[in-house]
């Protein structure tokens, strides 16, 4: 044995690949699949065709996992100041459509749906999905429009949680399969209402 084997922690790879970026991507699938307590960190390994410890080597518990591979795809100030363009009556509109805009999007939509079936198992999960919708999208849409009621906030949040619950999670029709402009028809009067009053 040499000593460069002798010295590799447990889980460390033999050939010094990087594998972070399949195991990511393997705990995506799964969180997205199975929600935050039916996966666990054997199945990730499984997934990605690796050894649990190398999962655990990388980022330790299944917490920091689910941290690592909910990152978004994107960054919300990138797209809210298109929020806040223009005439604040629109604003309820602009919000959803972005809102349904970034669910269409499948590298979107799969991390998100291992976050939000995670809401209804975990309390982490819960947390994770609240911080986004309500502090990094609305939060900041608010704050843009002077807004500083908070219940008004987490209604708006619930609102459009709730509007994608339907849609992605349960599938309910004929929200799961009615056109993004009738959606936004229907519910950005009243997220207009919650953000603008």
């Amino acid at each position: 044995m040499s000593r460069t084997t002798a010295r590799r922690g447990p889980g460390r790879p033999s050939d010094g690949e990087d594998r972070r970026g399949a195991i990511l991507a393997a705990a995506r699938a799964e969180f997205a699949e199975k929600g935050y307590v039916g996966t666990s960190v054997r199945g990730i390994a499984r997934a990605a065709d690796v050894d649990a410890a190398l999962v655990h080597h990388y980022f330790g518990t299944k917490e920091r996992v689910f941290v690592a591979a909910m990152e978004l795809p994107f960054d919300p100030a990138d797209r809210l100041p298109l929020v806040l363009a223009g005439d604040p009556a629109g604003t309820g509109e602009r919000m959803v459509r972005m809102f349904l805009g970034m669910w269409s999007d499948p590298q979107f939509r799969a991390p998100m749906l291992g976050l939000v079936r995670s809401a209804f198992t975990s309390e982490q999960g819960a947390t994770m999905l609240r911080e986004f919708v309500g502090t990094a999208l609305l939060g900041r849409v608010a704050a843009g429009l002077g807004l500083t009621d908070p219940l008004r906030i987490e209604a708006a949040a619930a609102q459009l949680i709730g509007l994608v619950v339907l849609r992605y999670v349960v599938q309910l029709e004929p929200i799961a399969s009615a056109s993004e402009d009738e959606l936004v028809r229907l519910v950005a009067p009243t997220v207009q209402g919650y953000l603008v009053g």
